[in-house]
């Protein structure tokens, strides 16, 4: 009792990092890259100041400067040249992703790829499966996730991560990667997606707006903690590797829960919404941007994060790890 204990001995500069319970280290990170078809050089993304859309011939040189900032792991995002309402152009062996990810193989080291399965960019209405009048199909996305998977990791793609919250979308994807002679390529699913309102500058990013409706009858509703529990082992006996949840801040609570109940590694996105009101507050002056990104990612990594997707990893790495 006081003044016995004084919990501000150890809170001086000298001893901090001595008693220090969690860290941000850059190992931490994931970098997400949008791949553009369109492109022919660097496109801003005008609600995502500082992230581009690139073409496909600069995919090696980001990876590149991904992976001399110490990033282990990269996220590709594909946008094509032509979309139609089933998302042909998700899995062809020629198309946006699979030309990055051959690109990058060849040209960097051993940087981690993963790929992104969902077939919003791919589709013409901009809904991640097969639609039917204005209902979203979910056996018959099925089969195309699982094509699509196959044909990143037959380009050479390390991890594949199915987002399109389709029921069974893990099993589908494990059984079509063991049938085609890739067995050890991970899936990293996500598995607690939500219909967050975080999304909107992703979707400019990846020209990923929906023709009509929303994503409330596949994607979590915002309400519900147990059901994400419930989703995650769902997706952990179909064989999910590596488990996310998305978006990261306003769902810390289930990112703790999801790592407390199944301590497997866990993943959480800190989204294209959360990126973007730093970077508009930053500029305003009303806050610090580099101590604001820092604390933010600090508390997904504190909620159980062993993982962290973020627009901030480049930033981020060069504040980890400075010259």
């Amino acid at each position: 009792m006081f003044p016995t204990t004084r919990m501000r001995r150890l809170r001086s500069s000298k001893f901090r990092p001595l008693v220090r319970e969690n860290e941000l280290d850059v190992k931490d990170l994931i970098c997400p890259v949008f791949v553009d078809e369109t492109a022919t050089e660097p496109v801003e993304i005008n609600s995502m100041p500082g992230c581009f859309r690139l073409p496909p011939d600069m995919a090696a040189d980001e990876a590149l400067c991904i992976q001399d900032l110490g990033i282990p792991a990269l996220i590709l995002f594909g946008i094509p040249q032509e979309k139609d309402e089933t998302g042909t152009h998700a899995y062809g062996e020629d198309d946006v992703v699979q030309r990055a990810v051959r690109a990058i193989k060849k040209e960097v080291g051993d940087i981690i790829v993963m790929t992104d399965l969902c077939l919003c960019e791919y589709t013409s209405h901009g809904h991640c499966g097969i639609v039917s009048g204005e209902n979203i199909l979910n056996d018959p996305t099925l089969e195309i996730l699982a094509k699509t998977a196959v044909s990143h990791a037959r380009a050479g793609a390390d991890i594949v991560a199915p987002s399109g919250m389709m029921d069974g979308m893990v099993g589908a994807i494990r059984r079509a990667l063991d049938k085609s002679g890739f067995g050890d390529t991970p899936i990293m699913s996500y598995a607690a997606k939500y219909c967050s309102a975080f999304y909107g500058p992703f979707r400019e990013a990846a020209s990923s707006g929906y023709a009509f409706g929303d994503r409330a009858s596949y994607q979590m509703d915002p309400g519900n903690s147990d059901e994400a529990l419930r989703e995650v082992a769902l997706d952990i006996e179909e064989g999910a590797d590596i488990i996310m949840v998305k978006p990261a801040l306003p769902y810390l609570d289930i990112v703790y829960r999801v790592k407390k109940k199944f301590g497997l590694p866990t993943a959480a996105y800190h989204v294209s919404g959360e990126y973007a009101m730093i970077k508009a507050a930053a500029q305003n002056g009303w806050l610090d941007e580099r101590k604001a990104v820092y604390e933010s990612l600090l508390s997904i990594k504190r909620a159980g994060a062993d993982m962290i997707l973020t627009y901030f990893a480049k930033d981020m790495a060069k504040t980890l790890n400075p010259g």
